[in-house]
C-alpha cells in the first residue's frame, strides 16, 4: 500500500469516528478563548500542577501572593535609640549615686524612722527639710517645706521656723524645735496636729548637698532675679537678673538679716524653688538631671522611692511653668509674741489650719 493510500484510509476512519461520536477537532480548536479556559477549569485542578512550568503548560495564571509590607526600619532605629538613651540615663543616675556615697567631704546622713501616711484623698506629700548640721551642735531644720507632686501641678508650702505650735509630748515651742527633739517623724506629727497636713515621705538635704546638687544640674548657674543688693558673708549679690552657682544661691535663700526677717527668707526660698523648677525645661539640664538626681539621692537621707518621681514625672514637668506656693502663717493670721523660748510668731491656729487644708485639698 502506497503512502497516499495509507493517508486516505486514516482520513476516512477519522471522519467515521467524528460522525459516530459527534466530535470535531476543528470546532474545538476554533472555540473562543474563554470557553477553552472554562473547559480547563472544569477538567483540571490547579493544585495538581504545582510547578510553574506545568501551570504555564495548562494555561493557569500564577496568582501573585500579597507579601506583607516590611516594617519601617526608621521606626526600629528610633526604638533602639530611645532604648539606648534610657539605659544611659539610668546608668548616669547610679554613677552619680555611687559617687555621692563615696564622697567623704560630706557626712552621710542616717536614714530615720518615719511613719508616714497618705492623705485622706490619697495624696503622698513629701516633707522636705533643709538641715544645717554643724560639728558639735544638734542639727537644726532651718527649712521646712511640704511638697506635693501627685495631684496635678506641684504645690509647695513653707513653714516659718519661728511659728509657735504644739509639739506632741513637748508642749508649745518653735516648729523647728520638733526636729531637734525627735527628728523628721516628730515634725511630721507636729504638722498633722496643728495644720491637718499628712506626709507620706521625707527628705533631708544638708546645705552642702544643696550646693553640689545645684552645680551638678546647672553647670552655668541658676537664673534668678535678686530682690536687692546683699552682702552675705563675703558673697556679694547685686539686685537684678543674674546667674548664681550653688553656694551663692544658698546664701541668697538663707539670708534673713533685714527688716523682713524670716518672712523675706521664706519668700526667697520659694523663689529659688520656682527658678529651679522653671529652668529644668532646658534640654541640656534634662540630660544632666539623672546624674544630678543620683548624687542628691546619694547625699540625702530619704525614704522617697524613685518610682514615685518617675510615675509623677508628668506632674513634675508642669512645675516648669511655675508651682503653686503657700507660706504659713498666712497673711493676717499672726503676731509677734514673747515666751520662754524667745521671740515667736503667735498664730491663729484655726485660720492657718483651714488655709493649709484648702491648699492641699485635704
Amino acid at each position: 500500500m502506497s503512502r497516499m493510500d495509507r493517508y486516505q484510509k486514516i482520513h476516512k476512519e477519522s471522519q467515521r469516528a467524528e460522525q459516530k461520536n459527534n466530535f470535531s477537532v476543528r470546532k474545538e480548536v476554533n472555540q473562543p478563548k474563554d470557553h477553552y479556559q472554562d473547559y480547563q477549569a472544569d477538567h483540571y485542578d490547579e493544585d495538581d500542577y504545582q510547578t510553574p512550568q506545568k501551570k504555564r503548560r495548562f494555561g493557569f495564571r500564577r496568582n501573585k501572593e500579597k507579601r506583607p509590607k516590611r516594617k519601617s526600619s526608621f521606626k526600629k532605629k528610633i526604638f533602639k535609640f530611645l532604648l539606648l538613651f534610657i539605659l544611659i540615663e539610668v546608668a548616669s543616675f547610679f554613677v552619680g549615686k555611687v559617687q555621692a556615697e563615696l564622697d567623704s567631704s560630706i557626712p552621710q546622713q542616717e536614714v530615720m524612722t518615719f511613719n508616714g501616711v497618705s492623705s485622706g484623698t490619697g495624696n503622698k506629700n513629701i516633707l522636705l527639710l533643709g538641715s544645717d548640721s554643724r560639728e558639735g551642735e544638734t542639727a537644726r531644720a532651718d527649712t521646712i517645706m511640704v511638697l506635693n507632686i501627685d495631684s496635678g501641678k506641684p504645690k509647695l508650702a513653707s513653714f516659718m521656723r519661728d511659728t509657735y505650735v504644739n509639739i506632741p509630748g513637748y508642749g508649745y515651742d518653735k516648729i523647728n524645735s520638733a526636729y531637734a527633739y525627735g527628728g523628721a517623724d516628730l515634725l511630721r506629727q507636729t504638722l498633722e496636729l496643728n495644720f491637718g497636713i499628712t506626709c507620706r515621705y521625707y527628705a533631708i538635704v544638708d546645705f552642702k548637698t544643696f550646693e553640689k546638687a545645684i552645680d551638678a544640674i546647672f553647670s552655668s548657674g541658676v537664673k534668678i532675679d535678686a530682690e536687692k543688693d546683699l552682702d552675705l558673708d563675703g558673697v556679694f549679690i547685686n539686685q537684678g537678673i543674674q546667674k548664681m552657682d550653688g553656694h551663692t544661691l544658698l546664701q541668697y535663700a538663707r539670708f534673713r538679716m533685714d527688716e523682713e526677717g524670716d518672712f523675706g527668707r521664706v519668700r526667697r526660698q520659694q523663689q529659688v524653688m520656682s527658678a529651679i523648677f522653671g529652668q529644668m525645661k532646658n534640654p541640656l539640664v534634662l540630660l544632666r538631671l539623672p546624674y544630678a538626681a543620683g548624687k542628691v539621692w546619694g547625699y540625702t537621707a530619704t525614704d522617697l522611692p524613685m518610682t514615685h518621681m518617675v510615675v509623677n514625672s508628668l506632674h513634675v514637668a508642669k512645675g516648669v511653668s511655675g508651682i503653686e506656693r503657700l507660706s504659713i502663717p498666712v497673711e493676717g493670721s499672726w503676731q509677734f509674741g514673747e515666751y520662754d523660748v524667745g521671740s515667736v510668731l503667735d498664730i491663729d491656729e484655726e485660720m492657718n489650719r483651714q488655709a493649709a487644708q484648702a491648699f492641699f485639698n485635704q
